[in-house]
């Protein structure tokens, strides 16, 4: 029977709501920056996220005939700009975290938990939103930020997840990951951790079979409980997610 020693936490749509009202805006303010008339719509945004990373979903659409053709350098320059855009929609508070984020990574860290960051999006853009959204004391508690092209192969991969590990010298049988996607859950999974899943209205329909916890987010002790989508260990009357919780999955 494992002990959790260490909790790694996927970044957008885990711990904030990036996607829809961050990315996707900076993607779009990119673009038209760069003369460019393609925008990105909800949906269509919706669609691209099957596509993991930003650069990669640039190439998605110009295949697809959604753009332009374009070099890779122009693409990459194209995504730089996207970032900062990001950076700067994150510093002007238009992205809060996730309801119950902070509570459960405080919580873990006063335990003595080891946390890290296990994610696609670009260090730059990682760090923006630990800054603002989190505190810059978190930069020294995130015991790993593993992120953007650290790895030769992107999630649904395993390899950031290894990558992290292996960092900070746990096993997988010691920790537990948070993600909010199929693609994040499929990189978990094959990466041999636990999971816990927070859906949002981008991953709601996703298949997450398997995953040993599927709720609706983390919750607060002074909200609505949350929504219990499945669970394979029959925790019970959960209100909302705490430290407790993740221990009984590790231990089966």
């Amino acid at each position: 029977m494992a002990e959790l020693k260490c909790i790694l936490w996927d970044v957008d749509g885990t711990l904030a709501d990036t996607e829809r009202d961050g990315h996707r805006v900076a993607f779009n303010m990119a673009f038209e920056e760069a003369g460019l008339t393609r925008q990105w719509d909800v949906a269509t945004y919706g669609e691209l996220l099957e596509v993991t990373g930003g650069k990669e979903r640039i190439q998605f659409d110009i295949d697809r005939g959604g753009m332009p053709a374009m070099p890779f350098e122009e693409i990459a320059a194209l995504h730089a700009r996207k970032t900062i855009h990001y950076q700067n929609l994150i510093a002007e508070g238009l992205i809060p975290l996730r309801p119950g984020v902070r509570r459960l990574l405080e919580e873990a860290y006063l335990a003595g938990i080891t946390l890290g960051v296990s994610t696609t999006t670009t260090p730059a853009a990682l760090d923006a939103l630990i800054e603002h959204s989190l505190g810059k004391e978190w930069f020294d508690r995130f015991a790993v930020l593993a992120a953007g092209d650290i790895v030769p192969a992107k999630k649904p991969a395993p390899d950031i997840y290894n990558y992290a590990i292996e960092k900070l010298g746990v096993s997988a049988a010691e920790t537990i990951a948070l993600e909010d996607s199929s693609n994040g859950w499929r990189s978990v999974r094959d990466a041999n951790m636990k999971c816990v899943i927070t859906i949002n209205d981008y991953t709601a329909a996703h298949d997450f079979s398997g995953a040993d916890l599927v709720v609706s987010e983390l919750g607060e002790a002074d909200r609505d409980a949350i929504n219990v989508i499945a669970d394979r260990y029959d925790l019970s009357d959960i209100h909302h997610i705490e430290l407790q919780h993740l221990q009984a999955i590790m231990h089966g």
